[in-house]
């Protein structure tokens, strides 16, 4: 597994070592001894699951501290493109965002650290993705920031007049006044 850091302290991209010959391929998404050779110790206690069609933007959303959750995302099939905000008062890319095209072919995975706001577009026409939680989800604890709070300037990849957006979602506050107890 190859570990690739970003401009963002502790938002780490995965690139798993692929086996491919003409049955198809093989890969390890996740070993807990390769996360410990690289310094990273988590203990994974939650799968999640979502299926969604394209427009579909999902987010952003988060876990306040002492339920904050650190998530491995990874896409089973189809793209998205998969975008955090780095919510740690202190961090140097506080209040910045970061995107990354996840899919079921180019088998990346993005490990977000407890501190960001995390959520997806759909690019493809349908897209399964697959994301690890090193913390249960707890209702009183939920958060989120509006996904197109212009402070941000996330450009979530789809026609304003294709996206599909929760209710719920569409609630969140801005980015300024959302509700936020990360430290760096």
């Amino acid at each position: 597994m190859s570990f690739s850091a970003t401009e963002f302290p502790g938002l780490l991209v995965f690139e798993p070592r692929v086996f491919e010959d003409n049955r198809g391929f093989f890969f390890e998404s996740y070993n807990e001894r390769n996360f410990h050779l690289h310094s990273l110790s988590f203990h994974f206690v939650q799968d999640n699951q979502s299926h969604s069609t394209y427009g579909v933007i999902r987010g952003l959303h988060y876990q306040l501290n002492p339920f904050a959750q650190t998530k491995l995302v990874r896409v089973l099939y189809g793209k998205i493109l998969d975008v955090v905000v780095d919510i740690r008062k202190g961090s140097p890319r506080f209040g910045k965002a970061y995107s990354i095209e996840l899919s079921g072919e180019n088998k990346k995975q993005l490990l977000v650290p407890r501190g960001f706001a995390h959520g997806f577009s759909v690019l493809s026409e349908t897209a399964g993705v697959l994301y690890k939680c090193d913390n249960p989800y707890s209702k009183e604890s939920e958060a989120g920031i509006i996904y197109n709070d212009p402070s941000l300037q996330i450009d979530w990849k789809i026609p304003p007049d294709k996206a599909i957006i929760s209710p719920k979602d569409v609630e969140l506050p801005s980015f300024e006044q959302s509700i936020n107890n990360f430290d760096f």
